[in-house]
């Protein structure tokens, strides 16, 4: 099938071709367009020339943090996400091996999936919900109860990245995002 979700064709087949970049642009979905978000793998690879776990695991912080502060920068905070991404490359190499796809692919079950995300930098509840429901509608990754861990974020339409196939459905999910933040706006109010 293909991503879709950084809306420039080489980022998307960074996704594609390197399950690291999927993670990388779910921790950078903060803050940030996801579809910029999303094109943060691609911007490391074209620096770095891989993304290797155990290379980005091992580099001083504040090189890797220069790196990520590169023109065009991987996210606003460049810094602070910089710190986020090298948590997530250590946790990879210490619990999975360096294999990020252990991450989502020795998971017996939807609660157990979601723990192992939440235990990421940056993952709360609710982006690691998100991130379940991505990789059982876009990677086919369902263990048993995915869809209560991902909660609505299992549901059909347009809630999330999870959601994000084409340019059409980028603009659905972003319009429902824009309706639930006046939503919660409002009712502050």
């Amino acid at each position: 099938m293909g991503f879709h979700i950084a809306n420039e064709p080489e980022a998307d087949r960074v996704l594609d071709e390197y399950p690291f970049a999927v993670l990388a642009g779910m921790a950078l979905d903060q803050q940030y367009g996801m579809e910029h978000a999303f094109r943060g793998g691609w911007k490391l690879l074209t620096r770095m020339g891989d993304l290797d776990t155990a290379r980005i695991a091992a580099m001083d912080p504040e090189e890797f943090k220069a790196v990520c502060a590169e023109t065009p920068a991987v996210h606003r905070f460049p810094a602070s996400m910089a710190t986020k991404l090298q948590g997530i490359a250590v946790i990879v190499e210490q619990e999975y091996g360096g294999d990020v796809t252990r991450l989502w692919t020795e998971a017996s079950t939807g609660k157990e999936l979601l723990k192992r995300i939440m235990a990421l930098p940056g993952f709360g509840k609710q982006k690691a919900q998100i991130f379940v429901a991505l990789l059982a509608k876009q990677l086919g990754v369902k263990p048993d109860g995915w869809e209560a861990a991902a909660g609505d974020y299992a549901l059909e339409g347009y809630r999330s990245v999870a959601d994000v196939v084409d340019e059409d459905s980028l603009l659905k999910v972003r319009e429902y995002k824009q309706a639930a933040k006046a939503a919660a706006k409002a009712d502050k109010a």
